[in-house]
């Protein structure tokens, strides 16, 4: 599948890279303002001319972009981007004397990192309706043989400011499903733990630079899988919940991710020990391994839950690192250790009122049935 998609792909580029129109913006767009700004270049709020329709024009800049890349991602976005929940091009692109652009869905109320609340995050309700989302906008893309590989807040776009309608966007580093790329490290929680040898690779280069010598390190190769999105959903869970990173890095040089990784790694043990354990003792098992492998200080407030989820979506091991899908099956409970206990709390209180209730009414049948048995 995955190969079949990328040649589908490659042939849209290749039809339509000589048909490029060059065009004044100003001519058939007004614009607004100013969208997001990085790397990759800008993205501009706009007002067709003719039409009166709103959209976002993203412009690369022609000295750093190839025509290959402009037109790999707008025709990426265009063609196979059919989820609600992906940011769609509309099927404008052109060029200027300094920048490719194309048109796309715009985000009007800005993205995830302008409502996530500093070291608060956002309502947990609001957690679980984007991730919700997310997960099925990254399947999609999944199953059209697409890796994302840029997952993070500024690339998640609001369509309403309740985040009730988010879209994932940017796919200037999508690629296909199995295909090799150079491995880069960047220091970033969202950067997966198996990209740690590149780092020590970078280091090396950069010592060889300092000391003279013109021989770089051979680079290190990767296939790109699903795994990677699967890491970048678990960061932003975490993210969205605690206005907080888990770690600096996913390094086992960083304190945070270093305690993650020894907990996780027990975790397992303990897991592959217990399999054939009674239903019954889940829960004594589940406290005991509380008081004996503590949760890292960073993972304390979090329900039993998603921490079922964390281990799923941030498993160390990316060949057994859970799906985006499996995000689905975690919704409706309490993801917040407070919430958790606020609804078994409740819980507790309503059997009890039904014990209640079923004890007053077996007092008021029993003279009923003595009635009955008199006549």
């Amino acid at each position: 599948m995955a190969a079949v998609e990328a040649q589908q792909l490659d042939e849209l580029c290749f039809l339509t890279a000589q048909s490029m129109t060059s065009l004044r913006t100003s001519d058939h767009f007004q614009i607004v303002k100013l969208l997001g700004e990085g790397s990759y270049g800008k993205v501009m709020l706009a007002v067709h001319r003719k039409r009166g329709t709103p959209m976002a024009l993203k412009f690369f800049p022609r000295k750093s972009t190839s025509l290959a890349s402009f037109l790999r991602e707008y025709h990426l976005s265009l063609s196979f981007c059919t989820h609600p929940s992906l940011t769609r091009a509309l099927g404008i692109f052109y060029s200027t004397p300094s920048y490719y652009v194309f048109a796309q869905q715009a985000g009007l109320y800005g993205d995830l990192y302008n409502v996530i609340v500093s070291e608060v995050g956002v309502g947990e309700e609001c957690v679980q309706r984007v991730m919700a989302q997310l997960s099925g906008a990254v399947t999609h893309l999944h199953s059209l043989g697409f890796v994302h590989r840029d997952i993070k807040p500024e690339n998640i776009f609001l369509c309403d400011p309740a985040c009730r309608w988010v879209k994932l966007g940017d796919f200037g580093l999508a690629r296909p499903i199995g295909t090799s790329v150079r491995g880069v490290w960047y220091d970033s929680p969202f950067c997966t733990p198996e990209v740690e040898p590149v780092k020590a690779l970078e280091q090396e280069n950069a010592r060889r630079q300092l000391s003279g010598d013109p021989e770089p390190v051979e680079p290190l190769w990767m296939t790109v899988e699903p795994s990677v999105d699967s890491w970048a959903l678990g960061v932003l869970s975490y993210c969205l919940l605690t206005g907080c990173f888990p770690w600096e890095e996913s390094t086992r040089d960083a304190s945070g991710y270093r305690r993650f990784r020894e907990w996780f790694e027990r975790e397992a043990e303990r897991d592959s020990d217990g399999e054939d354990r009674y239903q019954e003792e889940e829960e004594e098992k589940e406290r005991e391994d509380r008081r004996s492998n503590p949760l890292p200080t960073q993972f304390k407030g979090f329900s039993r839950l998603v921490i079922a989820l964390f281990k799923e979506l941030l498993h160390p091991l990316p060949e057994q690192r859970g799906s985006p899908e499996e995000i689905l099956s975690y919704l409706g409970g309490p993801w917040l250790k407070e919430n958790e206990e606020q609804q078994e709390r409740k819980e507790a209180e309503a059997e009890k009122e039904a014990r209640n209730i079923s004890g007053r009414a077996g007092v008021e049948e029993e003279p009923e049935r003595e009635g009955r048995a008199e006549r």
